[in-house]
């Protein structure tokens, strides 16, 4: 049986991270774990910023369960979470390796300014994605830890 592979995409809203993740679902036959589309399914496009706040977590939890299950069988795991902290990074890297997983890292980064002009362009109705604000996007940009080059490797 081949060693699966998790890939983590890294980056903040707007940087192309549910893009990458879905070519490299059809391009490495991975199982792709987006919450975002998780929540919309379950609760719709409408929820608020509380409800979803309060969802997001037991949802990554639910995937990451599921995603341990595949990786133990031998299937490709992408997990497009944003994965804003070193510490988060380094904990899920850690179990995959525990599993028998490769890790490879993904890093989209963009400069506020473009990240905020794909945000303002998606559609309302664009299925899977949640309403962000500029305020939003600022305050987790401030947040948000790049990995390092030691991560990347």
């Amino acid at each position: 049986m081949k060693q699966p592979i998790l890939f983590m995409i890294v980056g903040l809203p707007g940087s192309g991270k549910t893009t990458q993740a879905k070519e490299i679902e059809s391009e490495q036959k991975a199982l792709r774990f987006t919450p975002d589309e998780w929540i919309t399914a379950l609760y719709g496009n409408d929820v608020d910023r509380p409800h979803r706040d309060a969802v997001r977590d037991p949802v990554e939890l639910f995937q990451w369960q599921v995603a341990k299950r595949a990786l133990t069988l031998g299937c490709n795991v992408v997990l497009d979470w944003g994965f804003w902290a070193r510490e988060e990074r380094t904990k899920y890297r850690k179990e995959a390796e525990t599993l028998g997983a490769q890790v490879k890292i993904i890093f989209l980064d963009a400069a506020i300014e473009e990240l905020w002009s794909r945000i303002s362009a998606r559609p309302e109705s664009s299925k899977g994605t949640l309403h962000i604000t500029r305020e939003e996007l600022e305050q987790w940009a401030k947040m948000f830890e790049p990995p390092t080059n030691e991560e990347l490797n």
